[in-house]
């Protein structure tokens, strides 16, 4: 405990804002909360705007604070054009700051100040229960965790959200799937500390469930049915909604692992690991020849879409093509997806094997099931195409078939010529598809990984298959 105690302790200085980081976030803030009140007034729109998050709450890091400026607009703007009302205050404010468009349930804009990150939000001005979008609660979570969290409680909230950042479970957008901030101050709340939440998750057993203001109690069949996610942490502004609801669960059990061996060696190293070095390239060949399997690449340009919308897509995407490479009879080990959400996607997939054999196994009927039977010896009986069979294995009948395709580039070149739709590709990454799809195996990605840095990392990581804090 000592050692955890001098760990955090350490860290907790590096991550906790100093004065004159206070007063550089607070006159930028200032700054766009005027340009944003501005901007709404010019629009003739009455809003009440205010600085939410985790700067509001006094819980963000020294290097990121997380600055959120939200405009509550009035709820006689129709749904629809919430998104779009909200950006164009949102640029106007801006003015000639770099921004990029997100979207989450809807459109926000996310603007960069002086090194800093400012997200400006639109949302409903809306009563408790009254919600008609999901940033409506915003306020009331900053106002509830502002009266619950103490001051040092604050801290704790710090270690948590530096932890989680240092072993990749942290942020709630599509991309990652991880913790929110918010939920860190609820885990904080309930359990009082970072290492009581640690050593919560480090035992965790297939399902949590945080009731803070024990809406349910009593009542906890209904939990069961209202969410069916193995963690639950109802959220006290809205007993309908669970906070954790976003957390995928591999980031779940990465968060459990990393809980687990933080405990038993406390290390600043979770806090702040150390920045892969992509392999050379030499190198990079050597270790995809001495794996023995096969490397897919799917590579593509310019999808148009806001990163949360282009992320879903990947994702998507990606459950459509491993299933379709598997009902090939392919054999999945590891697969992956980069992104630099502007130019370039790459989809990874480890094979046991690019090249089958030319022969399949293809299962007939059970025996017991006549009709069946006769139907599939009327077609395989007298047929060209069998090349052992059939025959009875197992209880059924079996025959030997030749493949079509034999060969993963072949396969997938001839399944995506249409961008890949029929087989379940997502729209926009479908169209990208049709207009250049290079599909690469082993050394062949040499030429796109020796020219974008943030990917060689990326498969220098996705190579070696450990979380950098087990090193």
């Amino acid at each position: 405990m000592q050692k955890i105690e001098a760990v955090t302790k350490q860290v907790l200085l590096q991550i906790t804002p100093q004065k004159s980081d206070i007063a550089k976030v607070e006159a930028i803030t200032r700054e766009l909360e005027l340009k944003v009140v501005s901007a709404c007034k010019d629009e003739g729109i009455e809003a009440i705007v205010r600085v939410e998050g985790s700067v509001a709450k006094d819980t963000w890091l020294r290097e990121n604070p997380d600055i959120d400026i939200f405009m509550r607009l009035p709820t006689s703007i129709q749904r629809k054009d919430l998104g779009e009302v909200g950006l164009r205050i949102a640029k106007k404010a801006a003015g000639k700051y770099e921004q990029i468009e997100r979207f989450a349930e809807h459109p926000y804009l996310e603007v960069f100040v002086q090194g800093y990150r400012v997200d400006i939000v639109p949302c409903y001005d809306a009563k408790p229960g009254e919600w008609q979008s999901a940033t409506d609660r915003t306020p009331y979570h900053t106002d509830y965790i502002k009266n619950h969290l103490t001051e040092e409680k604050r801290g704790e909230v710090r270690l948590l959200k530096r932890f989680m950042q240092g072993t990749d479970v942290y942020g709630a957008e599509i991309k990652v799937g991880g913790f929110s901030g918010y939920l860190c101050e609820l885990l904080i709340m309930k359990y009082g500390s970072f290492t009581k939440t640690l050593e919560a998750f480090a035992h965790y057993n297939r399902r949590l469930v945080i009731d803070i203001k024990n809406y349910y109690a009593g009542r906890q069949h209904e939990i069961s049915l209202l969410f069916p996610e193995p963690m639950v942490i109802v959220d006290p502004v809205d007993k309908g909604r669970n906070v954790a609801s976003a957390v995928q669960p591999v980031k779940l059990y990465d968060f459990m692992a990393a809980s687990r061996a933080f405990l038993q060696t406390p290390s600043t190293a979770f806090f702040f690991p150390s920045k892969t070095a992509a392999l050379p390239l030499k190198s990079l060949k050597s270790e995809i020849e001495s794996r023995g399997s096969s490397l897919l690449f799917l590579v593509i340009d310019q999808v148009p879409a806001v990163p949360d919308v282009l992320w879903g897509q990947l994702y998507r995407t990606k459950r459509s093509l491993h299933k379709l490479i598997e009902l090939s009879d392919y054999k999945i080990i590891r697969e992956s997806v980069w992104s630099n959400e502007k130019s370039l996607s790459v989809f990874v997939f480890e094979l046991e094997q690019q090249v089958l054999p030319n022969i399949k196994k293809h299962l007939g009927p059970p025996l017991e099931r006549e009709v069946e039977c006769e139907s599939f010896l009327a077609k395989y009986t007298v047929n060209d195409q069998v090349i052992s069979g059939p025959t009875v294995e197992d209880g059924r009948w079996v025959v030997l078939l030749p493949r079509k395709t034999t060969d993963i580039v072949t396969l997938l070149l001839d399944k995506l010529a249409d961008g890949g739709k029929n087989a379940g590709v997502a729209d926009l990454i479908a169209e990208s598809i049709r207009k250049k799809l290079r599909v690469m195996v082993n050394g062949e990605i040499g030429g796109v990984y020796s020219e974008n840095v943030d990917f060689a990392v990326f498969l220098t990581e996705f190579l070696s298959g450990r979380p950098l804090w087990l090193n």
